[in-house]
């Protein structure tokens, strides 16, 4: 998952930056209102975390300018302001949810991947149950099965499931896995999508009787029946 934060406060936002990472997310800052205007209009993000308060541009311009230019990554508003009028103001300017400060980041957490999951829902045109022989994903929930047993994925490897499902018997090379779930290219020889199949692997096929992620030597992976 791809998310961005605008934040002044280096401080706040290296803690936050630090939080996500370490929750599996891929992370970019922006320091100033100018900087996070420009990344969220270049880039896709899952989610962007924004501050009202920011220097040179501040946080609901950024997000009126997004949004007249068809931009919905959702948003979640930083600010220390506390009043309903305030809140009000920052969702009509089309943001998605509303956090003060001071925080627990727990809860912005929480609130980022309920974010994630409405957004995945909307992805699949309310179709909320993806499925393979015996997996099966309730997208709404990002609750993963096998033979009725729930699986606890990460972010990224949640991800990589969805897209093996998507392509299932399709030969996937490491560059189309790197573009998919990270959003841009890394170096092919780099052995991050490898770490990342075999952390999928050992959750989704090593408990069970058979496997369904295949390696191809050389070219990728296929998620197929044996």
């Amino acid at each position: 998952m791809n998310l961005l934060i605008i934040e002044d406060d280096k401080k706040i936002a290296n803690f936050v930056k630090k939080g996500f990472i370490e929750d599996g997310f891929n992370v970019d800052v922006a320091y100033d209102g100018k900087e996070g205007l420009s990344k969220l209009l270049m880039n896709d993000y899952n989610v962007a975390v924004v501050d009202i308060m920011l220097p040179y541009l501040d946080g609901l311009t950024i997000l009126k300018t997004i949004r007249e230019k068809s931009v919905n990554t959702p948003v979640i508003i930083l600010s220390s302001k506390h009043h309903v009028e305030e809140k009000i103001e920052g969702l009509r300017a089309g943001g998605d949810d509303y956090v003060t400060k001071p925080f627990i980041f727990s809860e912005l957490l929480e609130r980022v991947r309920s974010l994630i999951r409405r957004s995945t829902y909307s992805d699949y045109s309310n179709n909320t149950e993806l499925s393979f022989n015996e997996i099966s994903i309730d997208t709404y929930r990002m609750e993963v099965k096998r033979n009725n047993k729930i699986i606890k994925l990460l972010p990224k490897e949640y991800n990589l499931l969805i897209y093996f499902i998507k392509s299932k018997s399709r030969l996937l090379s490491k560059t189309l896995i790197m573009e998919e779930i990270w959003g841009y290219n890394f170096d092919p020889q780099t052995n991050v999508v490898d770490v990342l199949v075999c952390r999928l692997r050992n959750k989704i096929d090593k408990p069970f009787d058979r496997e369904y992620i295949h390696t191809i030597r050389g070219l990728g992976y296929v998620f197929k029946e044996c």
